[in-house]
Parts: C-alpha cells; sequence; structure tokens
C-alpha cells in the first residue's frame, strides 16, 4: 500500500461507509401502507428542502474529476482553472432566476420532457439518447476511471478491483433508494468532502511553509510560482490554448456553464425535487455560495504540490514516500493522490472517505439520472406507456444496473489521459452548444419551430467537428484553436440555423409551442436577490486580485 494506511485510517473510512449505506437504505425504506412511486423514486416525493438541495448539487458536481482532475490542472496550470468553479456560482444564479421558474410551472421528470412539451417527442427521443450515451461513456466512466486511478495510487489496489468496489458502493443505496437516498446522503456527503479537502489543503500549505502555518504557505507558494496565479491567462501561456485569456469570462465557458447547470439532467433533477420553487432557488443560492470556496479545496492543492515538486529541499524533507508516484507536467492527474499520502494517522482515512464521497455520490447522481431518462423517456414512451409505478420502479433501477456495468467495462479504457478534466470538457463541448441552441431559443425565443430545433441539433455536430479540425489545417481559422472558442462559435452557429429555418418555416409568426413569458414569472424574493448581489461582488473581488 502505497498511502501507508494504518488501523485508525481504515476505521474511520468504515465508518463513513456504513454511515452513508446506513442512511441512505433507511430514507429509502417504504414508509407504512405506501409503496414508492415514480414520483418518489425520480424525484425524491418532491420533498427536498433547500439545504438539501443546495448540497446535494455540490456532491452530484464534484467528484473526481474535480478533485482529481482540476488539482492535476492546478498542477500543469494554476488558478486559471479555479474559472470553472467561479464563473459556475454566477450560472446557478442566473439558472435560479430565469431557467427554474419554466421548469418548475411545467412539473417536469426529465429536460427531455421539457424538449416535448416545447417541441416534439422526436426531439426528445435525439435527445434522450443523446444524453443516456453521454452519461453512461463519458461522465459514468471517467468518474469511475478517475477514482479508480486515486486508489490504485493511494492504496496499490489495482485499478478494475477498484472500480468495480466504488461502482458497488454507489448501487448498494441509489439503486434501491432512487432520488431521496442520493439527496439525503449526500448532505452528509458534503461534510466529508469539504473536511477532507480541507485537511489536504491544510497539510499542503502547512508543508510548503516548514510547518509555519496555511498563510505562510500560501504566502510561499505565491512568492514561489506567481505564474500560477493569474486567473486570465495570455496568449504566450502554454495554456491558452485551454483557457483563453479574457474569453473565458466573455465566450466559450458560458456554453460549457449554461449546458451543465441548466439543461444537464443529473444537476437540474434535484431542483425539480424541490417543495417549491422558492425552496428550489434557496437551495441554487447556497450551491452558488459553496462554488465560490471548492477552488481552495481542489485547485490549490494542486498548485501547492507543483511547489513542493520543484523545491528539492521540502522533496528532500518528504523522504522516501516523497518519491512514490511524484506528479509531473505529464502526469498531472497524480498530485491530489500524491498529497494524501503525507496526511497523518486518522486525517488520511477523512481525506480518503472526502474522495471517496466526491466519487460514490456523482456515481449516484449519474445513475439515478441515467434510470430517469431512460425509463420515463424511452421506456414509458415506446415499450410499455401503461406501466404502473411498481413497474416504472423496476424498471429504473434494472436500467441503472445496466448502464453502470457498460461503463465499468468502459471506464479502463480511458487509461493515459491526462488532465482528465479538460478532457472531458473539450470533448463535451463538441455536441453541447446544439443542445444549448436548442434550450435558448426554445425557452425565450417563441418563434422557434420544432423542425428548425432539429436541424439545429443536429447540424450541430458537424459545425463542431468543423471547428475542431480546421484550425489544424487551414492557417485563416489557427485564431479558433482554443477549444472554448470552437465552443462559442459552434452555439451561436446552431443558434443561426435554427433561427434561420424558424422563420422561413413560420414567417415571422409565433410558435404554437412558444413559451408564454411575464416578469411575474422571473421575480425572486429578497433573500434571493441579496444572496445574488453578494456572491457578484465576491466574484469581482476574486477576479480582481487573481487577474
Amino acid at each position: 500500500m502505497t498511502a501507508g494506511f494504518e488501523m485508525w485510517d481504515y476505521v474511520v473510512f468504515v465508518a463513513y461507509a456504513i454511515l452513508i449505506l446506513g442512511v441512505g437504505l433507511w430514507v429509502s425504506r417504504d414508509k407504512d401502507g405506501h409503496e414508492k412511486n415514480a414520483e418518489d423514486y425520480f424525484l425524491a416525493s418532491k420533498s427536498l428542502p433547500w439545504w438539501a438541495i443546495g448540497t446535494s448539487l455540490i456532491a452530484a458536481n464534484i467528484s473526481a474529476e474535480q478533485f482529481i482532475g482540476m488539482s492535476g490542472s492546478g498542477f500543469a496550470l494554476g488558478l486559471a482553472i479555479a474559472s470553472y468553479e467561479w464563473m459556475a456560482a454566477l450560472t446557478l444564479i442566473i439558472v435560479g432566476k430565469y431557467f427554474l421558474p419554466i421548469f418548475i410551472e411545467k412539473g417536469l421528470y426529465t429536460i427531455p420532457e421539457f424538449v416535448e412539451k416545447r417541441f416534439s417527442t422526436n426531439l426528445k427521443t435525439i435527445l434522450a439518447v443523446f444524453w443516456l450515451a453521454l452519461y453512461i461513456f463519458v461522465n459514468l466512466a471517467s468518474v469511475l476511471y478517475l477514482g479508480g486511478l486515486a486508489i490504485e495510487t493511494i492504496m496499490g489496489i489495482d485499478m478494475m478491483y477498484a472500480i468495480i468496489g466504488l461502482a458497488l458502493f454507489a448501487a448498494a443505496y441509489s439503486l434501491y433508494g432512487g432520488l431521496s437516498a442520493v439527496a439525503w446522503t449526500d448532505v452528509i456527503q458534503v461534510v466529508f468532502l469539504v473536511l477532507g479537502g480541507l485537511v489536504t489543503t491544510y497539510l499542503a500549505l502547512n508543508t510548503v511553509s516548514g510547518g509555519e502555518g496555511v498563510l505562510a504557505g500560501f504566502a510561499k507558494v505565491v512568492e514561489a510560482a506567481p505564474e500560477k496565479f493569474h486567473m486570465i491567462l495570455d496568449e504566450s501561456n502554454d495554456n491558452y490554448v485551454n483557457l483563453p485569456g479574457i474569453w473565458v469570462l466573455v465566450g466559450g465557458l458560458w456554453v460549457a456553464n449554461i449546458y451543465y447547470w441548466g439543461f444537464n439532467q443529473y444537476i437540474i433533477q434535484r431542483t425539480l425535487a424541490a417543495k417549491s420553487l422558492k425552496e428550489s432557488q434557496k437551495g441554487i443560492l447556497l450551491a452558488a455560495c459553496l462554488k465560490l470556496v471548492i477552488p481552495l479545496i481542489v485547485v490549490i492543492p494542486g498548485i501547492a504540490a507543483y511547489v513542493m515538486v520543484n523545491d528539492p529541499e521540502i522533496m528532500a524533507g518528504l523522504g522516501e514516500v516523497g518519491m512514490l508516484n511524484v506528479p509531473s507536467t505529464d502526469q498531472a492527474d497524480k498530485a491530489y493522490p500524491w498529497l494524501l499520502q503525507f496526511l497523518p494517522v486518522g486525517l488520511k482515512g477523512v481525506a480518503f472517505a472526502a474522495l471517496a464521497a466526491a466519487i460514490v455520490s456523482s456515481l449516484a447522481s449519474m445513475l439515478n439520472s441515467t434510470s430517469t431518462i431512460f425509463t420515463m423517456d424511452i421506456y414509458k414512451q415506446y415499450i410499455d406507456p401503461s406501466a404502473n409505478d411498481k413497474k416504472t420502479v423496476n424498471v429504473g433501477r434494472i436500467s441503472a444496473a445496466v448502464a453502470l456495468l457498460i461503463a465499468v467495462i468502459v471506464a479502463p479504457l480511458l487509461g493515459g489521459i491526462d488532465q482528465a478534466f479538460q478532457f472531458i470538457q473539450e470533448y463535451t463541448g463538441i455536441v453541447s452548444p446544439g443542445i444549448l441552441a436548442v434550450f435558448l431559443l426554445g425557452l425565450f425565443w417563441k418563434k422557434t419551430t420544432n423542425n428548425a430545433a432539429i436541424w439545429g441539433a443536429v447540424a450541430s455536430i458537424p459545425i463542431a467537428l468543423a471547428l475542431k479540425f480546421l484550425p489544424k489545417y487551414v492557417e485563416a481559422f489557427e485564431f479558433l484553436t482554443p477549444w472554448m472558442h470552437q465552443m462559442g462559435l459552434a452555439t451561436l452557429l446552431s443558434m443561426l440555423v435554427i433561427i434561420i429555418i424558424s422563420n422561413i418555416e413560420g414567417k415571422g409568426a409565433d410558435d404554437a409551442k412558444g413559451i408564454a413569458l411575464s416578469k411575474e414569472l422571473f421575480k425572486t424574493t429578497p433573500l434571493f436577490n441579496i444572496g445574488s448581489f453578494v456572491v457578484c461582488i465576491i466574484l469581482a473581488v476574486l477576479y480582481a486580485m487573481f487577474w
């Protein structure tokens, strides 16, 4: 075992596992005289309070791709990668104010269901199949792979066994209990996630300072690697292709963020399960506030690891353990697992439990949403429209199990990917522009027609692929080399396709299924407004400090 786990580490981790499984199964139990129905299983009986929604959103979002992937990107390129987290805080506020009121008013189970109500069953099916493929082959598989990599690095367990163990752990409570089990255990997962992340950050910064504390360590990290503390990279930076300067704030990152937080089933499903719209918006605001501190526990450790690895004096003080699995520029994703080796007995178990919490909570969320889309948008639509609640819930469980099995088989094939977080973002960016174009125009432009939306969604893939390869072969398109530029332009071109076809087909008239919007629909509480203003001020200060 490379991490030197001792008895108390195992005690802490086993206690965490028992707690999660126990709570998950307890909240999943059928109440006296009430058999679990579709709303119970897929939307937690629409009973989630704001604090459960907010913490569950973060638990579903923060996974191995953040702990391992973003720490790796912090090691490789620095604090600039935190834009994904900080810009997400602003995106959440937008989603809470402008998207949620429409979704909740329509009583949705799934995001594809909105497409059916606004456009057609055909387009809903196209998008449902796309999401199923994306969740299984990209999201589930990548989380399992990165989780397996972490466990292999920390504990020396073969990756395949680690992947299977994570899959079984997530399945143990999420397949039986549905969204209720996932959401309520997420509240506990977030406590472990934040506590373990803070412990690791403390250790890394304290080590850099030679035991003089976190503030001294942070000052030394900034002094030793000032190039790692620029949020806006210039074109001379080797990582400009991934984070293209000011365009991170005003360009393609908005596509990734709005798509992920606004139209991603395994994220938005929590908000659809709220007691009310106001409760859901309070949950969104809590998640936005938590997003502001996430870089502290997932990016700073990666930068600290970079400073440690490049300081011979610190490395000498780490002894033999420090030479195990040392991260490098071409193996940046080893940064976080490498740091965990130096935690003291007991705290190592806490940090490992935090990493497991991040992985398992995301797996459980993705599984539940995969089964929801398959069951409600494919099975009930085409296979058995008259299926009762019992059969529907059972199909949900079986489909989640099948999705998990496929992901377990695919996960090891992702080996060898460096900076996996960037890889996932880049390749999801090929398909997200068309989806975002369909949703934005479907929500806010009444003239959008069904045929135009279908053509826009279908055309977006060749458009995105063309923009991806053109810079490599046509000199005039070299400015599109950063994939965020490709993603932003692909979205605009997809929207243009939809607008042109809608105007030709509808002759300028509103579509019959266009959504009637009003100021009252988007009215929010003083708490939400004040909280949103505070988040925006903090964001402005952060970007001013680390410009």
